[in-house]
């Protein structure tokens, strides 16, 4: 339960520190008890993350330091160090589309610079007893922001032309979009095929495990 970071340096101190920790020890320090499974508590880990190191954005649409520039994404392993799943990044917008730009979005202010602490999702352990891994601070390469940048806009556009439901999660090199709902009856308004409104699923942009993978496997092989 750290006050917002004052530095990158500052915030790097905070994530190795806890480096090689347990879930459950880094909840004891702050007073607080895992959860004995992750299914009705989506989302603690990152929450016990961000408490620790001083996060503050809540649930604006900008990085979780913003002061920084700096995006948290805790990203679930298994054994070999692999990501388990694709990485949520930010709601996507389906209706009011005009005049929408990358430079603009979500997205491309949360990925402008993230910190990426990979830790333990193997179900068979305990969440208290998972261990939290070496923190890797992330900006994209000019050749990643271009592809991120390619992705969006194309998905944006089919967005926009009222194909949101013919769009799969095989599109997109790095990005893909897909259903972000709590469930089936969570609709929302969107672009139709004629121009119309509909009601569809929301949809979020996520990063695929296959790019993340490789961004672990670069810095930690």
């Amino acid at each position: 339960m750290h006050p917002a970071p004052t530095s990158i340096a500052q915030l790097l101190e905070r994530a190795n520190q806890i480096a090689g920790w347990q879930l459950g020890e880094l909840a004891s320090s702050m007073g607080l008890q895992a959860p004995a499974d992750l299914r009705h508590h989506k989302g603690w880990v990152g929450q016990l993350l961000e408490l620790w190191l001083g996060a503050n954005a809540g649930s604006r649409p900008e990085p979780d330091f913003p002061a920084l520039g700096v995006e948290l994404k805790t990203i679930p392993i298994d054994d070999h160090g692999q990501p388990l799943e694709s990485t949520y990044i930010s709601v996507c917008p389906l209706t009011g589309l005009t005049g929408l730009r990358w430079q603009d979005s979500a997205v491309c202010h949360k990925l402008q610079q993230v910190l990426w602490i990979p830790v333990q999702g193997n179900k068979a352990i305990p969440p208290a007893q998972r261990h939290i891994g070496m923190p890797l601070l992330w900006q994209p390469t000019p050749a990643q922001q271009l592809q991120l940048q390619q992705d969006w806009e194309e998905l944006i556009e089919q967005v926009a032309l009222g194909n949101v439901e013919q769009i799969t999660a095989h599109q997109g090199e790095l990005l893909q979009l897909r259903p972000k709902a709590a469930n089936r009856k969570a609709l929302t308004d969107a672009i139709g095929p004629n121009g119309n409104k509909i009601q569809t699923l929301p949809r979020g942009f996520y990063l695929r495990s296959r790019f993340t993978s490789a961004l672990l496997r670069q810095h930690f092989v």
